[in-house]
């Protein structure tokens, strides 16, 4: 099962491409940022996720991270192809391109970001923190689409939700991340502790403020971001249609993500609380087989 998570521009865009079953779900997080939509996309079955909500109600800080993973791995998904606005940190990365991120540098601290911190401890293999996998399986689209496509880029995620300053623009350059944006993270590290294939494809609207925009007076450089925020998610919307097309016809049948909490758990079955067991079932009950 496949899941889309759309973040600002693909998230109001999708509803006008994917109309089908809203899902509920309760978590023991609360509900996810919106229920679920079961739908057909290319002919392939998938689940989508509006990330910030309706009207995009929630910020980069509250959205409801755990309940979203949560929720999706409870229907059944096992791989998630996500997007999300970021801004530029190098020349070459223009916007309205696309990058398939392949590391990421967390600097969040007001989110909570790990499903096991409750009496079960748990430390999955984070080195690479978007699925190998996943990633040459959109790759292999990318040349279809017509739009720049970087193959790789390191995505700094910061809390937000206001922008950085040049000092931290020009931080973020030195040590080299290539996009920024608010919301990759915890996002990936939740997909990881659930044993979900996950990837992220950065929608880059603007150069992060190390670049000066010179001669543009503020409206006509919101304007120029929401142009480059429509142009970045029309091509994202052709891959990911692309992407869930080929998976549909040959889907991912294994990958580290998948058996990410083999040896994960630290904690000594016998001693887990049943109350902690029954939460975390969908994510943990095949390495508690015996618990009711």
């Amino acid at each position: 099962m496949i899941a889309v998570i759309g973040g600002t521009g693909l998230g109001e865009a999708f509803a006008e491409h994917a109309r089908g079953e809203a899902v509920e779900v309760d978590t023991p997080y609360g509900p996810p940022s919106t229920p679920l939509v079961r739908s057909h996309w290319g002919g392939t079955e998938i689940i989508f996720l509006s990330r910030h909500g309706l009207g995009h109600r929630f910020s980069p800080s509250t959205v409801p991270y755990r309940a979203n993973i949560y929720a999706l791995k409870t229907v059944g998904v096992t791989t998630i192809i996500a997007s999300g606005a970021t801004g530029s940190l190098r020349d070459e990365i223009k916007p309205g391109d696309l990058v398939v991120c392949n590391q990421v540098i967390d600097k969040t601290f007001r989110r909570a970001g790990t499903f096991y911190h409750d009496e079960l401890a748990v430390h999955v293999e984070f080195a690479e923190p978007f699925c190998p996998v996943l990633r040459r399986r959109i790759l292999e689209q990318a040349d279809g689409v017509g739009a720049t496509v970087h193959d790789k880029g390191t995505y700094v995620c910061m809390e937000g939700p206001q922008f950085s300053t040049r000092a931290e623009s020009n931080m973020h350059r030195q040590w080299g991340a290539d996009v920024i944006g608010m919301t990759a993270m915890p996002e990936a590290k939740l997909a990881r502790e659930a044993e979900m294939s996950y990837a992220s494809i950065a929608l880059v609207t603007d150069y992060d403020c190390w670049r000066p925009h010179a001669g543009t007076d503020k409206q006509a450089l919101l304007a120029e971001i929401m142009g480059n925020l429509k142009t970045a998610t029309e091509n994202s919307i052709e891959l990911i249609e692309s992407v869930v097309t080929a998976l549909g016809q040959r889907p991912i049948e294994d990958c580290e993500a998948f058996h990410a909490l083999e040896l994960a758990v630290w904690t000594d079955k016998s001693v887990v609380p049943p109350r902690v067991v029954e939460r975390l079932k969908p994510l943990i009950g095949r390495y508690f087989p015996d618990a009711k």
